[in-house]
Order: C-alpha cells, then structure tokens, then sequence
C-alpha cells in the first residue's frame, strides 16, 4: 500500500510539472520540465537584469529574429538593465532564458535573454501608482512605506496604465529646473505623444511647480514633490517595479 502510495504522488507530481527528486548515490538530484517557465517575482522581492555586455532580446525562448539588440548603455548613457519577469529552465533545473520586460514600445512589451548576458540583482523595493487617487506608494519587501500625492498626466496626455520597471535614474543639470532634483525613468512610453525625443518615455520626477501636486496637469510624467523624491531616490534603483493603475 505504501509503495502504491509513493507511485501515486510520484504520478502526480510529474503531471503537475513540479521539481522531481531522482536520488543518485545517496543523493537527492531535483529534476525540472525541460522548457518550463518559472515566475521570478515575488511581493517582496523583484530582479534587476543588469548587462554589463548589452544584450539581444528575442520573442521567444529560442534563437530567431531578434526583437531588439541592446548595447551596454541606453541613448542616456545609464547602463542597460531589465526588469525580470521569470525564467525558462532546462531539465536539470538551470535557468536557459531569462524573460524580461523590455524599455520598448509598445508598452509592456518583453522578450527572452540568454542568462550569461545578465548580472542579477535582487530589488526589494516596489512602487504603484493610483492614478485616480493621484498617489504613489512605495513598498519595500512588500510593507508600504512611503506614500505621497502625485501630479499625473492631463486628460490629452494621461499617465500610461501598466506593469513596468525603473531603467534610468537622471540628475538634470538644473536641479531648480521643471524635473526638480532628478527623474526616475520608467519603461513605459505616452500613448499619446509618439513624436517626442526618444519616444516620448515616462518617469517619475520632481518639479519646479509645487502647486500642481494633486492635479492631472502632466504630459504623461509623474510629479512628486521634491522632498519626497529625494527619500524615494536612494530605494528606487534600477529594476524596480513600477505598477500604474487607473
């Protein structure tokens, strides 16, 4: 009964997909679904995929036509980082391609990079933004920690809804200028001012214009007040998530 109670959940197990433990000597070796996908994120933690050598992207876990090729730096000379979503594993549970979001329109877009072209680095920190309620919050290791009203985009230019990441953190040259003391760009692109310099990106910033906190008066952007953004500054590095809802 008892053998036919092991065969049983072994059945299931593998039916399931889940991680199998084949021992080997004496030893446990876990086993994987070649191919599977495994999600990366959690509440409390999310990856940066950071590369240091720029990286090629691809639609699908496969070589093919590339969606985009990317060099060590962006157009801003920040390094090339990813949001990372999730992994494909091989049979002996090592991971063979990394899904990624992508700082690309159209805006949620992502693809698969080979994981010798990445360095992870675990971020603890999260951010949504209520565009309704005009607010951001700031969690870090899942716990709200910071929260303050936001300036968000105008009713001709609205604030992209969606799942996105930090890709560049900017100081501008004038810190009294209308982006305050710096600007956390995010991977998400206007829907609406497709003509812009390089497209037209999103971020969240300060500004130069304090009484517009609280209001949709933005091209898109995020507004907080400046003493704010300083203490969001230093927890949202690159590869942060970024949720913007309506």
């Amino acid at each position: 009964m008892r053998r036919l109670a092991l065969v049983l959940l072994a059945l299931l197990a593998a039916g399931c997909g889940a991680e199998q433990h084949a021992a080997v000597k004496g030893k446990a070796v876990v086993r994987c679904t070649a191919g599977a996908y495994q999600p990366s994120a959690t509440a409390k933690v999310a990856y940066a995929g950071v590369a240091p050598a720029g990286a090629v992207a691809y639609a699908k876990p496969k070589p093919g036509d590339a969606v985009a090729r990317f060099g060590k730096v962006n157009v801003n000379d920040y390094p090339t980082v990813f949001g990372v979503v999730g992994k494909v594993v091989t049979r002996s549970c090592k991971t063979a391609w990394y899904r990624v979001q992508l700082p690309l329109r159209p805006n949620g877009a992502t693809g698969y990079v080979r994981p010798w072209r990445l360095q992870l680095v675990p971020v603890r920190a999260r951010i949504v933004v209520d565009v309704s309620a005009r607010r951001l919050t700031l969690y870090r290791s899942g716990k709200p920690f910071l929260s303050s009203p936001v300036a968000v985009g105008a009713p001709a230019t609205p604030t992209p809804t969606g799942r996105f990441y930090v890709n560049q953190r900017l100081v501008p040259t004038d810190t009294a200028g209308p982006f305050g003391p710096g600007a956390i760009g995010i991977s998400a692109f206007s829907n609406v001012l497709t003509g812009w310099a390089q497209g037209g990106p999103v971020a969240i910033h300060g500004t130069n214009e304090p009484w517009s906190i609280g209001h949709p008066v933005s091209n898109g952007c995020i507004r907080l007040p400046n003493a704010v953004l300083t203490r969001i500054w230093p927890l949202a590095v690159a590869g942060t998530p970024v949720i913007i809802r309506a």
